[in-house]
């Protein structure tokens, strides 16, 4: 599949590299967060990248909700259990968990339509900044820390009324965020297509932190650095 090239299985060890992160994010996902730079000191593997290995391996139910509970540093020993049930985790050698997933027990192994959900959902997960989140900002009059961005992968959940997909896609539903303090959680409601029908929903939940008042000035030099590191890529 198409993720081959973004992993390494060593024996029972799956691994990723920060080379290997960093392109998933930048050449799959468009997503240009500088913790996921392969030369950022604080790099994490995306978790967008975890959820698409997950599928790829235990195919997609009707019913999943994937909890992120962890970050994962690049080239960290990774066990994706081989005959997992309704309910499982992504640990590391350490029983460090960085993934619980929940699953209805039917699942479908088409890889042709996992990789194009796959491939439409993290494009629609990667364009959080600056299209979504900015504008809840706006809203909420605060912003992220330009210094110090930290948007955390909380978790995602999907309905599926039927797995039968021919033409899967996303497309963004609604958005809310809540502030509290200097943290604001952030909902992301989204559709799953088939073709032109509806054929299920789900719901992406970040965490943003280290929030302030906003600042026009500040917000559009981010968006400007965002976009320049795009069109060097």
């Amino acid at each position: 599949m198409f993720l081959d090239s973004f992993y390494n299985q060593n024996d029972s060890q799956l691994t990723i590299s920060a080379e290997q992160g960093s392109r998933f994010a930048k050449a799959v996902s468009n997503d240009f967060n500088p913790i996921h730079d392969a030369d950022s000191k604080r790099f994490c593997v995306p978790g967008d990248l975890l959820f698409a290995i997950a599928l790829q391996r235990y195919g997609l139910s009707q019913e999943m909700t994937f909890n992120f509970s962890g970050m994962v540093s690049a080239d960290v020993g990774l066990l994706f259990p081989e005959a997992p049930g309704d309910e499982f985790e992504i640990l590391d050698g350490r029983g460090k968990c960085y993934l619980q997933v929940e699953r209805s027990t039917e699942a479908a192994f088409d890889q042709s339509m996992i990789e194009q959900l796959v491939r439409s959902y993290v494009l629609f997960s990667g364009q959080n900044f600056p299209y979504i989140l900015v504008p809840l900002m706006a809203e909420q009059n605060v912003m992220i820390n330009p210094a110090r961005p930290l948007a955390i992968y909380q978790s995602m959940s999907l309905h599926l009324d039927r797995l039968n997909l021919a033409q899967p896609s996303v497309e963004l539903a609604e958005t809310q965020m809540i502030v509290d303090g200097k943290r604001g959680d952030v909902e992301l409601q989204f559709r799953l297509m088939d073709g032109e029908d509806v054929a299920g929903y789900g719901v992406k939940k970040i965490i943003l932190s280290g929030l302030r008042e906003y600042q026009q000035t500040a917000v559009d030099e981010m968006i400007a650095d965002y976009k320049s590191w795009q069109a060097n890529f």
